[in-house]
């Protein structure tokens, strides 16, 4: 609660917060509006595989030609990440190979990383936050995006003395979004094609959000950074509304739809028929929580919470995010305390590739959103003994074999470069968790 006193305090002492900012696109050019709103905070480079472009974000978010002026712009990376004026790397290029390299030099360089590039956090963060830490650098996830606002509530809940039922988000969500495509992806969403297209909507990413790729990303972020483990058969999207965190998101030997305590779960906002859910939860997150003992119980109900029929589970949730808006406490957070918002403590949670469709031997994998797979949430124990392939190095890979609809794919399905430099690191990675790496069936 004191990010903004301590900020004062540099800007007064002449010593901004500077970043480079890799990747301007939505996320990035959110985070872009703020800075010339927050004193003390100033971005020394952008990054970005079209610099023009940038500065057009730049523009378009209203920076002054004068802020313009005095940020270079630039499309070499590694060489942004080096400069002695950077103090913390933003990566938002959404590339699971660009961020693990990018993540992997400014660790190198003693630089604070914040990943809004959840797909490569959930590759192989926990090994580059183990470096990081080795280092003395933070690497962070990205307050405003759903993961780091889930761990901020679960912390809460902790700190409280509560023990965590279950933590996650809302989202909209029918079993056959499952199978959706960049080709049907705007229906689902109820837009024109034509109109996103002149939108610049990416309907890859969009697609990404709509079949059930982004949920399980972002929840095995938040598995790997809170200690909270996956359900044992994936997320499975329950329809519920605020009212009925609680209720819903207890174990099934109660009542439930939770597995177990403990765990982390996306709820729906749409009925399996259709229906919209009462008060439902579509851009917010959650947590449920418990009472220790009778007392706390009984000061739920005396202060208004809505509880599970015992009493003892009661909810918290926030109804929205902001998404880059509010990317300035990672950041500042990072560089004026020295703590993440949120990063992996472990490997417990993976996000597998799996067939769309009946997948035939010599097609080539499109990657998170596309036309041939979905990522499943999955414990990293399953994935590893299955060997699954993780859906972040499912991106330009041929298949070697025929896969059937709704089958994880596994390495021994594609034809891997072994000497691919993010293979390596995710190698690593396993290795250093668990003792192995993933099995080829």
């Amino acid at each position: 609660m004191n990010l903004f006193t301590k900020l004062q305090q540099r800007a007064a002492a002449g010593r901004p917060v500077r970043v480079l900012l890799i990747g301007a696109g939505k996320f990035g050019s959110m985070f872009l509006s703020q800075v010339p709103h927050t004193p003390g905070l100033e971005v020394a480079a952008i990054a970005d595989l079209s610099p023009e472009r940038a500065r057009e974000a730049c523009r378009r978010v209203g920076w002054s030609e004068e802020r313009i002026g005095r940020t270079d712009f630039v499309e070499d990376a590694p060489a942004a990440i080096a400069r002695d004026d950077v103090e913390v790397m933003i990566e938002a290029t959404g590339n699971p190979a660009a961020g693990t390299r990018h993540a992997l030099a400014a660790i190198a360089a003693g630089k604070h990383s914040v990943m809004v590039n959840v797909e490569a956090d959930v590759l192989v963060g926990p090994l580059l936050a183990r470096k990081a830490a080795q280092a003395g650098v933070v690497y962070s996830l990205a307050y405003g995006d759903q993961p780091a606002l889930i761990c901020e509530m679960v912390d809460w809940a902790r700190a409280c003395g509560f023990e965590v039922v279950a933590a996650g988000k809302g989202t909209k969500y029918l079993p056959e979004y499952h199978a959706s495509t960049p080709e049907t992806v705007w229906g689902h969403y109820g837009l024109d094609p034509a109109e996103a297209a002149k939108g610049g909507m990416n309907p890859q990413m969009f697609n990404s959000f709509l079949d059930g790729t982004k949920s399980g990303i972002e929840m095995a972020a938040v598995a790997n950074a809170t200690g909270l483990t996956p359900p044992p058969d994936g997320l499975a999207f329950p329809p519920c509304g605020v009212d009925d965190l609680p209720r819903v998101l207890r174990p099934h030997n109660e009542g439930g739809v939770l597995n177990h305590s403990g765990t982390v779960e996306v709820i729906s906002s749409l009925e399996r028929d259709g229906r919209p859910v009462f008060r439902d939860l579509r851009w917010g997150v959650y947590v449920v929580f418990e009472a220790p003992n009778a007392y706390a119980a009984r000061c739920f109900r005396e202060y208004g919470l809505i509880t599970d029929p015992s009493g003892t589970r009661a909810a918290m949730y926030k109804p929205f995010h902001l998404i880059g808006l509010e990317l300035n406490v990672s950041v500042l957070s990072a560089a004026l305390r020295g703590e993440a918002t949120g990063a992996p403590t472990g490997f417990r949670g993976d996000v597998v590739a799996t067939a769309k469709r009946d997948l035939k031997a010599g097609e080539t994998l499109d990657g998170e959103g596309g036309s041939c797979v979905w990522g499943r949430l999955m414990t990293a124990e399953e994935s590893l003994a299955q060997g699954g392939l993780p859906i972040g190095l499912a991106h330009g890979v041929p298949l070697v074999r025929d896969v059937p609809a709704g089958r994880p794919l596994g390495y021994a399905d594609v034809r891997m470069d072994e000497q691919d430099a993010t293979l390596k690191v995710r190698r690593e990675m396993e290795q250093a968790f668990t003792g192995r790496a993933a099995a080829a069936e």
